[in-house]
């Protein structure tokens, strides 16, 4: 992005975060923990996933359904665990399969303190997540986030810019005054696309140190 700090205030009025991943503990550490707990034989779980969100997944997979709203969570639960295999050989539960793989989705405390400084300091704080159901801690949620954007609350999922455009929409200021910070490189590629500022997650720590190159210090 080159040198945007700017003399005279922050770069940007908004930041914009995702959920799973950025403001709670990795993706991996969770998941990993649930397939560990119910013994899910990791190499069938890895390929459904490629084959459901990775960049050559079909159009209208089940993950993509689930994430605009067009799946129930019930109906994806069906799908997913008729698709995984245990190393024990026990069948699946379908019934709250995705309460028990988000279960250990903690909120990251320190991400959760850092948008509570950018909130108190004054800059527009947005959430904008693809969702698997909504296991989202409500409370928090209005702590935290001036604006809110749920994929399958608006029928619209990243990476899809019109998702981008309508939280920009909501948030009420030009691409190019917000950051977003995701943890998966395709969605912050299309947030780039669109004119924001944009930048992969990988700790509180390295998304303060970004945040501060755009003047936000936190």
């Amino acid at each position: 992005m080159g040198d945007t700090t700017l003399p005279g205030g922050p770069a940007v009025d908004a930041l914009v975060f995702d959920w799973g991943g950025v403001m709670t503990v990795s993706v991996p550490e969770f998941v990993g923990g649930w397939l560990h707990a119910e013994a899910i034989d990791r190499d069938v779980y890895g390929r459904i996933m490629r084959d459901w969100m990775g960049r050559e997944a079909l159009p209208g997979n089940p993950v993509s359904r689930l994430e605009t709203g067009e799946l129930t969570v019930a109906e994806f639960e069906r799908l997913l665990a008729a698709e995984l295999i245990t190393t024990s050989g026990d069948p699946v539960v379908e019934q709250g399969l995705l309460r028990r793989m988000f279960g250990g989705a903690t909120p990251d405390p320190a991400m959760v303190e850092l948008v509570r400084k950018a909130r108190a300091a004054g800059l527009h704080t947005a959430l904008l997540s693809n969702s698997w159901g909504e296991g989202y801690p409500a409370d928090l949620l209005v702590e935290l986030f001036d604006t809110v954007v749920i994929s399958g609350r608006v029928g619209l999922r990243k990476p899809d810019e019109r998702i981008y455009r309508h939280t920009l929409e909501q948030i009420g200021v030009p691409a190019g005054r917000a950051v977003f910070f995701d943890d998966a490189p395709v969605n912050v590629e299309a947030a780039k696309a669109v004119g924001m500022h944009a930048l992969r997650h990988t700790t509180a720590d390295a998304t303060r140190a970004h945040l501060a190159t755009l003047g936000v210090t936190l």
